[in-house]
């Protein structure tokens, strides 16, 4: 048998034995909205957010069990564990030494909400149930001195939340994008 011919059953038998494994797995399943909703981005306005809520007081329990280690038991950031400060800083956007945290640099409080609840914590992504993310986020803004030591987060508060750097952004409107404001 040529090696042409040799290659082309060889992949034949490779492609059916793959067809057949996958099936084994259920690869190719399809996913159910519930299954993606992790994948979409929470919006500004709170659209995405899960029901649920947390205090202050429940999400500084969370934070010194899942959070601390990396980003520091005062929120300062613990550079060797590749955890960045999460407050502070304000004031220091247009300084020659910028401090980006969560309390100077984010515009929306539901950027916090989305990003713990699909990146945090580093070693265990996505591991958080929406009690614990809300907690978290009322930890870190009521530490950041953005919500009252007593607040409480739901889908419905949080994207009432006004961040210190809420107009920071521009947000592409503007004399110099003559199109893109044509039927403003």
């Amino acid at each position: 048998m040529s090696t042409l011919k040799f290659g082309l059953a060889a992949l034949a038998l490779s492609l059916g034995a793959s067809a057949a494994f996958a099936e084994t797995l259920e690869v190719g399943a399809p996913a159910s909205d519930q299954d993606l909703a992790r994948y979409f981005a929470i919006q500004p306005d709170g659209e995405g957010l899960p029901p649920g809520s947390g205090t202050v007081s429940a999400g500084a329990k969370v934070y010194g069990e899942r959070c601390a280690a990396c980003h520091g038991d005062k929120l300062q950031g613990v550079p060797a564990a590749g955890g960045a400060p999460l407050v502070g800083g304000r004031g220091t956007l247009s300084s020659a030494k910028p401090v980006k945290t969560v309390e100077s640099y984010w515009p929306y409080a539901s950027t916090l909400y989305d990003f713990v609840w699909r990146a945090m914590p580093f070693d265990q992504p996505g591991s958080l149930s929406p009690d614990e993310v809300y907690a978290v986020t009322a930890y870190v803004l009521a530490k950041g001195g953005v919500i009252p030591e007593d607040a409480t987060l739901d889908a419905s508060s949080l994207p009432k939340v006004e961040m210190p750097n809420a107009k920071g952004f521009y947000d592409g409107r503007g004399p110099d994008l003559p199109l893109y404001n044509a039927g403003r």
